[in-house]
């Protein structure tokens, strides 16, 4: 059996005596797409913190690639790693142009003023192009970010993402405020990362969820924990799954 690219252990966090996340076991392998739901208060956001580096753990173990402690790592370590973020709301710099982040993303550890004004490669150029191409954004690399559609900035985003080229991919409701169109191209976006990619999913759209696990393993989080895990009929006919959506036993 493979090992995991990413492996959680008996990990516990507690903020000011409430216990966000209650010892968790996860494991999530090359190139998998993993989707990620739960309530509200089921410990999603501090999951993620935890394997960003945002937060650290009161207990447990989380291990990454060669077995790398990520405890002993701070955020930017992290992410030089290769595990890369997405926050609900996108985060790009609505004053540069489509190409302009992309080019910050693709810059590393040169800094903003140097990246914006040194020539780039042939091999920076054609990686932008092609990112830009896989999101559908090639044609307005000329426009402000902050023109963009909302569905696009997340777009943009996800290609900022990929330029720093990571072997894990955070991803909180990728599709969250998009219409259907855009909901499916971003489903379709993200199957066609999987493989390439390892890919964690946390979403509450569950037409979205379906289109992206149709082929893979979906987790439920309640309490901090894992409640059940397997493909995405099986959850969501799971007795259990439908007691904690329907509000018995719901955390806030």
């Amino acid at each position: 059996m493979p090992h995991p690219i990413l492996n959680v252990e008996d990990v516990s966090k507690t903020y000011d005596g409430f216990k966000a996340i209650s010892n968790l076991n996860f494991y999530l392998y090359e190139g998998e797409l993993r989707t990620v739901i739960g309530p509200n208060g089921a410990g999603k956001s501090t999951f993620f913190d935890l394997i960003s580096g945002r937060a650290k753990p009161d207990t447990g173990t989380l291990r990454f690639g060669d077995n790398t402690d990520l405890t002993r790592l701070n955020e930017y370590e992290i992410s030089r790693l290769g595990i890369g973020r997405k926050f609900q709301t996108p985060s790009v710099f609505v004053e540069h142009t489509v190409w302009n982040n992309m080019v910050l993303s693709l810059a590393g550890s040169r800094g903003v003023f140097a990246s914006l004004f040194q020539k780039l490669d042939s091999t920076g150029r054609d990686r932008i192009d092609e990112l830009l191409k896989l999101v559908r954004l090639h044609d307005k690399r000329y426009w402000k970010s902050g023109q963009l559609a909302h569905g696009e900035k997340q777009w943009l985003e996800i290609a900022m993402l990929l330029a720093m080229q990571p072997r894990v991919l955070l991803l909180d409701e990728p599709a969250a405020g998009m219409t259907d169109e855009e909901t499916h191209r971003t489903g379709e976006l993200l199957l066609s990362l999987a493989g390439k990619h390892s890919l964690i999913v946390i979403e509450h759209d569950m037409a979205f969820v379906r289109q992206i696990a149709r082929d893979g393993t979906v987790t439920v989080l309640h309490q901090g924990s894992v409640l059940c895990e397997g493909h995405f009929d099986e959850v969501q006919s799971n007795p259990k799954v439908r007691q904690v959506y329907l509000g018995r036993g719901k955390t806030t």
